[in-house]
């Protein structure tokens, strides 16, 4: 059996007996399971940021979590700010439809315009699109991160953004068939705080998602929700629960007999 333990939305509500709970769970998976989470783990406000980082990313790279997504509290507008928030996280930050603001350069004649050929910023991200684990041989999971837009094309706030948000569902349209494809995965997990409403858009939209781990609306879901072949899942808040989703690693594709969804108290 493989298990996905996940939480959402502990807004730095992770006590030190907590994260002993946590850890220890971790450790006892070993290579049978995962630890994520999806999103707004720190408290911290969209436009203020501590220049020290998050504490409670550092414990929950001592915990031994594998991935999360960035929640809107992870978030900000400023380069320096994003990195800030995250780089006490020592494990894959995933948001697969956020992309660098393309720069803007003054002309010779005042007008402006984009820099060369239109491209975006190559700076170096703090967070990448999707990780993929092969906890044992032939056996490939990938995970994938999706975050509720901050910031749009279609927003003025975009003019003093560093970073610009895509669609989540149109985005998973396009990256979920290419990795099912291309990297021949046995599980597909996306790791989302996009909301409940948007997490059954999402899973009734693209198909080969096998399971959505979400956050944002504080939702518990006791025993997750079906919606055709996809489960969703999601733990409330503030640390409350704990999330765990067993798989049969001998179901066929579709999973649906074969993964089971429970919550308990952490």
């Amino acid at each position: 059996m493989f298990t996905l333990l996940h939480t959402n939305d502990l807004h730095n509500h992770l006590t030190d007996d907590q994260a002993r709970r946590l850890a220890d769970r971790r450790q006892t998976l070993g290579t049978s399971g995962l630890l994520l989470d999806a999103g707004d783990a720190i408290a911290s406000g969209n436009i203020t940021f501590r220049p020290g980082g998050e504490p409670i990313l550092e414990r929950m790279t001592q915990i031994g979590y594998d991935a999360m997504t960035v929640g809107n509290r992870e978030f900000h507008v400023w380069r320096c700010g994003f990195h800030s928030k995250l780089f006490r996280a020592d494990f894959p930050v995933l948001c697969a439809n956020i992309r660098p603001t393309p720069k803007i350069r003054e002309e010779g004649n005042g007008e402006r315009e984009k820099g060369e050929e239109g491209k975006p910023d190559t700076e170096e991200m703090p967070v990448r699109p999707y990780v993929v684990f092969e906890p044992d041989p032939g056996w490939r999971v990938g995970v994938i991160g999706l975050t509720v837009p901050m910031v749009t094309e279609r927003m003025l706030a975009r003019k003093i953004s560093a970073y610009v948000f895509d669609n989540p569902v149109q985005t998973a349209a396009q990256i979920v068939p290419r990795l099912r494809s291309e990297l021949q995965l046995n599980l597909l997990v996306v790791l989302t705080h996009i909301g409940i409403a948007q997490d059954r858009v999402l899973a009734a939209a693209v198909p080969g998602i096998d399971i959505i781990i979400g956050g944002h609306t504080h939702v518990v879901l006791e025993h997750g929700e079906r919606v055709g072949d996809t489960l969703i899942a999601q733990a409330g808040s503030f640390g409350r629960f704990l999330g765990r989703i067993e798989v049969d690693p001998d179901t066929p594709p579709g999973w649906a007999p074969g993964v089971k969804a429970v919550l308990e108290a952490l």
